[in-house]
């Protein structure tokens, strides 16, 4: 009789430990999948973000020379400096030809969106000083980030764009001096008696 009931049990045990691995399996997939579904999209909107920093960059950029007396001169510095290091990305990426991270496309080196920030960031320093600067590199640097971490590029493309915005910005902008940028002043000693005029550029 004992065996009997062993016998029933056994296979209704099996049963039972069988029945329960899929459902394990499938409680364990569904979660895997809601994390592979929220960390997708925490990318996504990191991507979003960076995109409109790098796109606001150069905007808010010109804005600031703007608001520097009308510095016209700084935003045609800021235009040439932009033209110059997103242009170079441009060219470089139908050169190198190199495969983006995510497989997508042969567009990965230099990239483009970065640059368009770092150009911004150079131009910022450089023209106004480190005040302006450090500012504008954190948000370069998230624009950066984020398309490393969307795996658009590879860390090195973005520090190859960092490095032509750099570049760029040392051969074209010049420092803001307002309007200290003409001066007229005079000068005395035992020997002589001067009138100097200065320009800097």
């Amino acid at each position: 009789m004992l065996r009997t009931v062993q016998a029933l049990n056994g296979p209704k045990e099996q049963a039972l430990r069988i029945s329960g691995t899929p459902l394990s399996s499938g409680l364990l997939g569904l979660l895997l999948a809601f994390c592979a579904t929220t960390a997708e999209s925490k990318t996504k909107s990191i991507e979003t973000a960076g995109t409109a920093v790098a796109i606001t960059m150069p905007i808010a950029a010109g804005g600031i020379s703007l608001l520097h007396s009308g510095d016209w001169d700084g935003v045609y510095e800021l235009g040439a400096s932009t033209a110059l290091t997103v242009g170079s990305a441009l060219i470089l990426k139908q050169i190198v030809r190199e495969q983006r991270p995510d497989h997508s496309d042969f567009q990965s080196f230099p990239s483009d969106t970065a640059a368009v920030a770092y150009s911004s960031a150079d131009y910022l320093w450089a023209r106004y000083g480190w005040e302006w600067g450090v500012p504008a590199y954190a948000a370069a640097m998230f624009v950066g980030y984020s398309r490393v971490d969307a795996k658009k590029h590879h860390w090195y493309d973005v520090a190859a764009s960092g490095a032509l915005a750099f570049a760029f910005n040392y051969a074209v902008v010049t420092h803001y001096r307002g309007n200290d940028r003409y001066g007229l002043y005079a000068s005395a000693d035992s020997d002589s008696v001067g009138l100097h005029f200065e320009a800097h550029f």
